[in-house]
């Protein structure tokens, strides 16, 4: 049960992910989407991506399921007025998936046909650029891919429910009287409430100290709890460093213990063998002469 809703949040996921990434599109500086009627034929979608401090640096084109999301979105938006931005590409997407594949191609056709001007723009662009800009170009890329994976670890461990961290005294004294500060701006509340906090007698501060020791205790049972379920859908990756490692070495530990038991088992089977092998080659034979009276 665990591993099959482990399974459908994973790609919960991975698909909010994908959808999420939409709302770059909404900031592209060029769009030109030309399609007739019924069939769909893509004319021309020009390319959009978010802001690179490349200059003149291709950009790279837009995929099927985002042409057919942005001729699709208005006419959402129109029969679900009350809809947010995210219920309203969920809708989409689920659209997009029941689209029967021949309404497909044409999207399919013209994202194709633009990839293939895109990596070859991306050739000439490469190919006169001076050392230092395609070291700038792989730094950028390596932050993009960075500040990606960050943000996809973030999403799966809201969307698996991981514990929120513990807070100490002071955020808990802050968050308690953030209402009620006078200032103008969040940093000048939060200046504020530093110098409130400052004041304070320790006897007035152990109370808050009090609250941030019971919240460390009820974030180390919650973690307990999620990691033990995260290890039985086998995303270990998820758990703390140190809980990992011990994780590991309990593994490790199993294992062995299973490899030393099937060799025992093994032994104790030959063991058997042989040691019944000795007994019917050691058993006396029967004498077939009878025995001698005993003399008078």
């Amino acid at each position: 049960m665990i591993s099959v809703l482990s399974a459908r949040l994973g790609t919960l996921s991975k698909g909010l992910g994908d959808l999420l990434s939409y709302r770059h599109v909404l900031s592209c500086s060029s769009l030109i989407s030309s399609m007739e009627n019924r069939n769909r034929n893509i004319t021309e979608v020009r390319w959009c991506s978010k802001s690179s401090s490349s200059v003149n640096r291709p950009k790279r084109p837009l995929t099927s399921f985002f042409r057919f999301s942005i001729e699709q979105r208005p006419i959402f938006k129109k029969q679900n007025p009350d809809l947010k931005s995210l219920e309203l590409i969920k809708k989409i997407a689920f659209a997009w998936n029941e689209l029967p594949v021949s309404e497909k191609k044409p999207y399919e056709m013209a994202a194709a046909a633009e990839g293939q001007i895109y990596k070859e723009e991306m050739a000439r662009f490469k190919a006169q650029l001076t050392p230092e800009q395609t070291a700038t170009l792989k730094k950028e890329k390596m932050q993009r891919l960075a500040k990606k994976k960050s943000i996809g670890m973030k999403r799966a461990l809201t969307i698996l429910g991981k514990p929120k961290r513990p807070r100490n005294s002071v955020n808990i004294f802050i968050a308690e009287h953030f209402n009620e500060a006078k200032g103008i701006s969040f940093q000048e509340n939060m200046k504020n409430l530093m110098k409130e906090w400052n004041k304070l007698q320790n006897s007035q501060k152990q109370l808050y100290m009090q609250l941030a020791e019971d919240d460390k205790v009820r974030y180390e049972n919650e973690i307990a709890v999620w990691e033990k379920q995260m290890i039985e859908v086998g995303r270990e990756d998820l758990i703390r460093f140190k809980q990992r490692e011990i994780f590991e070495k309990q593994r490790k530990a199993k294992r062995r213990k299973a490899i030393m038991k099937t060799i025992s088992d093994i032994n104790s089977s030959k063991l058997e063998k042989i040691l019944k092998s000795n007994m019917m080659t050691s058993k006396p034979e029967k004498s077939s002469t009878p025995p001698r009276k005993a003399e008078e």
